[in-house]
């Protein structure tokens, strides 16, 4: 019955000619419609029973419209009793889905995909359903077809454009990798929040509170495989896991990305690494604590960093030290 707001359906355009003409009855109503007689009385028995038109007593054989709002908000009504219908049945499927697999022995939270192509047709998918954000644990073997690393950029930036966040951390020689360095640079600058850390242990990805994808070498096999979770004990555990390990994280930047630094910069980076304040460090070098808080400044930035021990660790990492 939710035509009956459609001015190109049978029953809206019955309905629509009733707003517009008051008391018509059903010969008048087939001239207006182009519809025969005979369908017309019959729509308007169907319309009648939805408690959308009634007869009228001004016209002989007249109908009447009920007020559109009216007719809306009961459609609204309807709308939310289907759908509350639908997660009933569905929450009781679902309880059926998972006694069933925990009587033959499987974790209901979990499903395994097989091979390259599914797995990251899976994270695809992952990143399409977000609503929120999308958190990722980004570590080598880098995997996929030539296109993959291209359209998987283009969906980030859409994604990203419709207002989901993306928090990734990358493995620590992401900087040298000419696939994931490169497209680190690029994200960030696109509005990616990044970290990185040395020897991240997993590749693991999050969409909001609803999946995670951890991807896992096939052991004995070549082939790649990854676990699918759904909301359980264990999504909560690598939950836990992705936000520890973002503590931990250092900050990635692409400012300063393969440039050298001068040696009066060198120091102060030493410095700085040895815990040094800027007032030490002036005193150290014979400069003025203006100019060593200034240049602290700018490295910091350049090395994207927001305490001085991430700017040793970022500095460390890129040779600089």
């Amino acid at each position: 019955m939710y035509d009956v707001l459609d001015p190109d359906s049978e029953r809206g355009r019955i309905y629509r000619s009733l707003v517009s003409h008051p008391g018509a009855p059903a010969g008048a109503l087939a001239a207006s419609t182009g519809l025969s007689e005979h369908a017309v009385r019959k729509l308007l028995a169907e319309l009648a029973a939805a408690d959308v038109v009634v007869t009228t007593d001004q016209e002989p054989d007249g109908w009447e419209a009920l007020s559109p709002l009216y007719v809306v908000e009961s459609l609204l009504q309807r709308e939310a009793a289907r759908r509350t219908g639908l997660r009933q049945a569905g929450a009781e499927l679902e309880r059926l889905y998972r006694v069933a697999r925990r009587e033959s022995g499987q974790y209901g939270a979990l499903e395994v995909v097989e091979g390259a192509s599914r797995v990251l047709a899976a994270v695809r998918r992952l990143q399409f359903s977000a609503r929120r954000e999308v958190r990722v644990i980004d570590v080598p073997p880098y995997t996929g077809a030539p296109d993959y690393y291209p359209s998987q950029e283009d969906l980030q930036r859409e994604r990203m454009a419709a207002g989901i966040a993306y928090r990734v951390i990358y493995h620590g020689s992401a900087y040298d990798d000419p696939i994931a360095g490169p497209n680190m640079a690029r994200m960030i600058e696109a509005g990616e929040q990044a970290r990185t850390l040395d020897e991240a242990p997993l590749k693991l990805a999050f969409g909001d509170d609803e999946l995670a994808v951890l991807t896992l070498a096939g052991d004995d096999r070549a082939e790649v495989i990854a676990l699918l979770v759904r909301p359980s004990g264990l999504f909560r555990a690598l939950s836990n896991v992705f936000e520890a390990l973002w503590r931990l994280a250092v900050p990635a930047s692409t400012a300063g990305i393969g440039t050298q630094i001068d040696a009066r910069d060198r120091q102060i980076l030493t410095l700085m690494a040895s815990g040094a304040t800027d007032e030490a460090i002036a005193r150290r070098l014979g400069l003025g604590r203006r100019t060593v808080v200034r240049r602290v400044s700018a490295l910091l930035t350049r090395l994207g960093a927001t305490t001085r021990f991430q700017a040793g660790v970022q500095a460390a990492r890129r040779g600089w030290l």
